[in-house]
C-alpha cells in the first residue's frame, strides 16, 4: 500500500466514524429535548423528601423541554418549609405545571391548598376537595405558642394565599377564607367560585380541554399549550426517596426507635454480640433523621425511657409484673404522645402503637431475662471455672501430688492427706496449682 493509498483509506474512516457520531449526537439531542407531558404522583405529606422529589422532578421537566409537567397530588398538608420551597420552584419554572387532586377521595389540605393554588392550571377530580389551610404551630416539647404567635402565622398565611390568588387569577376571597376561616371546598364549588381551572376524571380529558389554550404564566408572560400527541412520561421517586419517605412516616419511625433501643440494650448487656449492637445503631439513626421531619413531643420520649427503666426494675427487683405491666402502660401513652402534631398522618396509629408496645415490651424482658440468667451462671473457663470441680487423685498428696481434673493434669496440694485414687474437690486456686480436699463417700 502506497502512501496516497493509506491517507486515503485514513481519510474514509475519519468521515464514516464523524457521521456515526453526528448521527448518535442527533439521537441523544432529540430524545433529550424531545417535548413530552411529564407526571408525577405525590400521596403523602408535604415534608423535606416529597419537596426534593416535586423539585428535582420540575428540574427534570426543564432539561428536558417538557411541555407540561402534571403533578398528581393527595396530601394532608405538611410543614411549611418544604411547602414554601415546592411553591417557589413551582411559579420560577420555565415548564408550565399543573396540580391534579388524585384520585376520588382525594384532598389538597393546608399546605396542599397553597401548592395547588400557585400552579399554572389547578385540577380537581370528583369526590375531592380543598382547603383547610389554618396554620397550626405544631408545638415543640409540649409548649404551645401564644395567640398572638398564632394570629402573625395566621395573618402571614392568609396573605401569601392572596398574594398567589392574584397572581394566578384565582378566587381571593375563597383563598383567604381557606386560611382565615379553615374552610374546605368541594371540587364544584372550587371551580364555581374560580378557585380552580377544571374537573378531570383522566388524562385524557385534561389533554383534550388544554391542548391549544393560551395560559398566563406568574410572570405575566403568555404560552400556548401542545399537549395532543405528545409522549407520556411518568417519573417515580427513586429508592433514596422511597426508603426516606418511608422512614417519615410516623408508624415506622417509631418501630425504628424501639429496635434500636433494644439492639443498643442487648450490644451492652452482651458485649461482643456486634449485630444486635449495628442494627440498633442503624435503626436509632434513621429514627433520628424522621425525628427532624416529625414533631417530636419529649415528655413522650421520656415516657418511653421511662417504660425501659421499668422494664429493668422488673427484672431486678422482681416486682411479680407490675413494674413490667406498668412498663408496657408507660410505653403505650408515650408512644401516643412521641408525636405532638394536629395533622393525623404525623401520628402513629393507636393500634400500631399498642401492638408495638406490646411486642416490644415482651420482646426486650425476654433479651433482660436471658442476659440475667447468662451473668448468673457459674463460669466455665479461667481460674474461677475451677472451683468446685471434682477429680482424682492419680498420686499421694501429702501434703502435694497430683490431680486429674477437667481432663488435665494439675500440681495440688492439700492440709490434709489423700491417697491416690481418692475423689477430690477443689477449694482454692494459686496460679498453676490447686489447693483440694478429700470428699468423703457416704455410705
Amino acid at each position: 500500500m502506497t502512501i496516497n493509498e493509506f491517507d486515503d483509506l485514513i481519510e474514509k474512516v475519519v468521515k464514516g466514524m464523524r457521521k456515526y457520531f453526528i448521527l448518535i449526537f442527533t439521537f441523544l439531542i432529540s430524545s433529550y429535548c424531545y417535548s413530552s407531558i411529564i407526571t408525577i404522583e405525590v400521596s403523602m405529606p408535604i415534608h423535606p423528601i416529597s419537596a426534593e422529589f416535586i423539585v428535582k422532578s420540575i428540574e427534570r421537566a426543564e432539561m428536558e423541554n417538557a411541555d407540561l409537567l402534571l403533578i398528581k397530588l393527595d396530601t394532608p398538608g405538611g410543614l411549611e418549609t418544604s411547602m414554601r420551597e415546592i411553591i417557589k420552584k413551582i411559579i420560577s419554572s420555565k415548564v408550565p405545571i399543573a396540580i391534579w387532586v388524585y384520585p376520588q377521595g382525594a384532598r389538597a389540605a393546608s399546605a396542599g391548598f397553597f401548592i395547588t393554588i400557585s400552579a399554572d392550571i389547578a385540577i380537581m377530580t370528583p369526590g375531592t376537595s380543598i382547603g383547610a389551610a389554618h396554620p397550626v404551630a405544631i408545638p415543640i416539647g409540649g409548649e404551645k405558642p401564644d395567640k398572638t404567635m398564632e394570629e402573625k402565622a395566621a395573618q402571614d398565611s392568609s396573605a401569601f394565599a392572596k398574594s398567589i390568588a392574584e397572581k394566578r387569577g384565582r378566587n381571593i376571597k375563597m383563598a383567604v377564607d381557606a386560611v382565615l376561616q379553615s374552610l374546605s371546598y368541594s371540587e364544584t364549588e372550587a371551580l364555581n367560585g374560580g378557585l380552580i381551572d377544571f374537573i378531570a376524571t383522566s388524562l385524557e380529558e385534561i389533554i383534550e380541554k388544554f391542548d391549544g389554550k393560551k395560559i398566563k404564566r406568574f410572570d405575566q408572560k403568555e404560552t400556548i399549550l401542545k399537549l395532543k400527541g405528545k409522549n407520556i412520561k411518568e417519573l417515580k421517586m427513586n429508592l433514596r426517596q422511597r426508603i426516606l419517605s418511608e422512614v417519615a412516616n410516623p408508624n415506622i419511625a417509631l418501630i425504628l426507635m424501639m429496635l434500636g433501643l433494644l439492639g443498643l440494650y442487648f450490644e451492652f448487656s452482651n458485649p461482643g454480640a456486634i449485630l444486635p449492637g449495628v442494627i440498633g445503631a442503624i435503626s436509632l439513626l434513621l429514627a433520628f433523621f424522621a425525628f427532624q421531619i416529625l414533631p417530636v413531643n419529649y415528655v413522650g420520649l421520656l415516657l418511653i425511657l421511662l417504660a425501659i427503666g421499668l422494664f429493668v426494675a422488673e427484672i431486678k427487683v422482681q416486682g411479680f409484673g407490675i413494674l413490667g405491666i406498668g412498663g408496657i402502660i408507660s410505653m403505650i401513652f408515650g408512644s401516643l404522645m412521641l408525636f405532638n402534631s394536629p395533622i393525623p398522618d404525623f401520628k402513629p396509629d393507636l393500634s400500631v402503637v399498642i401492638t408495638i408496645s406490646i411486642i416490644f415490651g415482651i420482646l426486650f424482658l425476654f433479651f433482660l431475662y436471658i442476659s440475667l440468667k447468662a451473668h448468673s451462671q457459674k463460669v466455665s473457663t479461667g481460674a474461677e471455672g475451677l472451683l468446685g470441680s471434682e477429680g482424682e487423685a492419680i498420686t499421694e498428696i501429702s501434703p502435694r501430688g497430683k490431680v486429674f481434673i477437667q481432663g488435665e493434669i494439675w500440681d495440688a496440694h492439700s492440709s490434709t492427706k489423700i491417697p491416690k485414687g481418692a475423689r477430690v474437690k477443689v477449694v482454692k486456686v494459686s496460679g498453676l496449682k490447686l489447693e483440694v480436699e478429700l470428699i468423703k463417700e457416704t455410705e
